[in-house]
C-alpha cells in the first residue's frame, strides 16, 4: 500500500522526501493519542467538579495533582512538531478551525492558570479557581469536539453543520467524563466511588452517540471515505474494530452495574483500561480515514510538508529530544492505575 501510495506520487519508497512526512505525521498522530487519554482523564476529572459536593472538590483536585505536567506535554508537543513539519497545512487548518481552537486555547490556558492560582490562593478564594478550572475543562473538551466535527464535515460552515459541531462538542464533553469518571472509579473509594459510578453511567450513552454520529458523518460528508470503508478488504478489518467498541461499551456499562458489590472491587479498573480502549480504536480510525490528506481531498501530507533541510532539522531534534521526554513523562504514570494512597 505504501509504496503504490509513493509510485502515485512520483517517488520512491526510500527518498527522504517521502518517507520523512510520513514518520513525522505518525508521531504527531501518536501525541495526539497521547493527549487525548493521558489528558483526557485529567480533563474529564475538571468536567466532573460541579456534579462533585464542594466538599469533595479539593480533593479531586489534589489526586490530579501528580499528573497536571505531564497531562500538558502531549498536545504541546504534537501541535508544535505539526506546525513545524507542516508549515503550509497550519495556516490552511487554523483559517477553517479558528473558533474551535479558540475555544480550545481559551480552555487550556484558563485550566492551568486556575491549577495554578488554586494552590497559591486563600481559603476563600480556592472555590472560587475550583470553578473557573471546572469551565477550562469544559472548554477545552467542547473545543476538541467541535474541533473533531470541523474536520469530520470537511470543514463546511452551513447551519446543520455548525449544529453537528455544538452536538459532537456535548459528546466530546461527555467522552472525557467518562473517562474521567472510569478513572475516579479505579482511583477512589467511599462515597466518591459510588458517585463517580453514576457519572460514568451517565456519560456513557452521550459517549456512544457522539462516536457513532462521528462514525456516519465521516462517511457522508466524503464519498471517497465511504468507498474507503465500504471495499470487501475495508470491511473485514473494520467490522472486528466495529464489534471490539460495542463490546467495550457494553463492558464498561456491565462492570459498573457490579462495582457496588464489594465482590467485584478487583475489576474497578475494567471501565478505565475499556475507555482507553475505545480512544484508541476511535483515533485510529479517523486517521486510516484521513489518511493520506491533511485537508481531505484537498492537501496531502507532502503538499504540506516543509522543505527536505526544514524536515531532516525537525527530524533530527525529534529523534533527540522525544524519546527522552515521552520516556520522562511515560514514568510519572507508573502509578497512573490502583487505589489513591
Amino acid at each position: 500500500m505504501i509504496a503504490e501510495l509513493a509510485a502515485t506520487l512520483g517517488m520512491d519508497v526510500f527518498q527522504p522526501v517521502f518517507w520523512m512526512p510520513l514518520l513525522l505525521m505518525t508521531c504527531v498522530s501518536v501525541l495526539i493519542l497521547g493527549g487525548a487519554v493521558f489528558d483526557g482523564f485529567d480533563i474529564g476529572v475538571g468536567v466532573l467538579l460541579r456534579m462533585a459536593p464542594p466538599s469533595e472538590r479539593p480533593n479531586m483536585m489534589v489526586v490530579l495533582s501528580p499528573w497536571r505536567d505531564a497531562n500538558e506535554f502531549w498536545l504541546l508537543l504534537a501541535v508544535g512538531l505539526f506546525m513545524a513539519a507542516f508549515p503550509l497545512a497550519w495556516s490552511a487548518v487554523l483559517a477553517h478551525l479558528f473558533v474551535p481552537v479558540m475555544i480550545t486555547m481559551l480552555g487550556v490556558m484558563l485550566r492551568s492558570v486556575s491549577f495554578e492560582f488554586r494552590i497559591r490562593a486563600s481559603s476563600e478564594q480556592r472555590p472560587v479557581w475550583i470553578n473557573r478550572f471546572w469551565l477550562g475543562s469544559v472548554l477545552t473538551a467542547m473545543g476538541h469536539g467541535m474541533l473533531l466535527a470541523n474536520i469530520v464535515t470537511g470543514y463546511q460552515q452551513d447551519t446543520p453543520s455548525v449544529w453537528f459541531s455544538v452536538f459532537i462538542g456535548v459528546c466530546a464533553v461527555a467522552a472525557y467524563a467518562l473517562l474521567g469518571a472510569s478513572w475516579l472509579v479505579m482511583r477512589l473509594q467511599g462515597a466518591m466511588h459510588v458517585r463517580a459510578i453514576g457519572w460514568a453511567h451517565h456519560a456513557i450513552r452521550w459517549t456512544a452517540a457522539g462516536m457513532v454520529a462521528v462514525s456516519v458523518a465521516l462517511g457522508l460528508a466524503n464519498p471517497a471515505i465511504f468507498y474507503k470503508w465500504s471495499n470487501t478488504t475495508s470491511l473485514m478489518l473494520a467490522a472486528p474494530v466495529w464489534f471490539l467498541m460495542l463490546g467495550c461499551f457494553v463492558g464498561i456499562d456491565m462492570v459498573l452495574n457490579r462495582l457496588s458489590q464489594p465482590k467485584y472491587r478487583a475489576l474497578s479498573w475494567m471501565p478505565f483500561g475499556l475507555c482507553l480502549v475505545l480512544f484508541v480504536c476511535m483515533m485510529g480510525g479517523l486517521a486510516y480515514s484521513i489518511f493520506p490528506y491533511v485537508i481531505l481531498d484537498n492537501m496531502t501530507l507532502w503538499d504540506a510538508a516543509a522543505s527536505e533541510s526544514s524536515l531532516k532539522l525537525v527530524l533530527a531534534a525529534c529523534v533527540i529530544a522525544a524519546p527522552v521526554m515521552v520516556i520522562f513523562n511515560l514514568m510519572s504514570y507508573r502509578s497512573l492505575f490502583g487505589r489513591a494512597p
